[in-house]
């Protein structure tokens, strides 16, 4: 047995494009648009890891313009990356104004997320780094 992937509907997937690869990093793998089905499939991944990927499910509008709406639920936690620097990766998710819920205080851990609400948690590599202005001070915004 293998582990594969992850799915997550998402409503937008140009907004989650802009949250999921170029704010959080990840490397788009491919990107599949079904007319006949009327959805698309983008699969993501850490930069040189596929092992653990991320499908993001679009289902497009029905032909009367109706489209789908997700509530999350507490069943599903959350997805994890380990980051070499969670301070850089929180500077660069937060000059794409990503909402960083849960500010890396410790210097070891943060929590984001997406345009739907999906959570991401970040966490530093190896051992936390030193505490550091402004994170050291930052407030929780929301929940995460």
């Amino acid at each position: 047995m293998k582990y594969l992937h992850t799915m997550v509907r998402v409503t937008d997937i140009e907004a989650s494009l802009r949250f999921y690869r170029d704010a959080l990093g990840l490397e788009l793998l491919s990107r599949r648009d079904s007319e006949a089905g009327r959805f698309t499939l983008v699969f993501l991944a850490a930069p040189g890891d596929r092992s653990a990927q991320v499908e993001l499910t679009y289902n497009w509008p029905a032909p009367d313009g109706t489209a789908e709406t997700y509530t999350g639920g507490r069943n599903f936690g959350h997805l994890a990356y380990a980051v070499d620097d969670i301070y850089a990766a929180c500077q660069r998710l937060a000059d794409h104004g990503v909402t960083i819920a849960r500010p890396p205080r410790d210097g070891r851990m943060a929590f984001v997320r997406s345009p739907d609400g999906i959570s991401i948690e970040l966490l530093q590599a190896g051992d936390a780094l030193p505490a550091a202005e402004p994170w050291a001070s930052m407030p929780n915004v929301g929940s995460w």
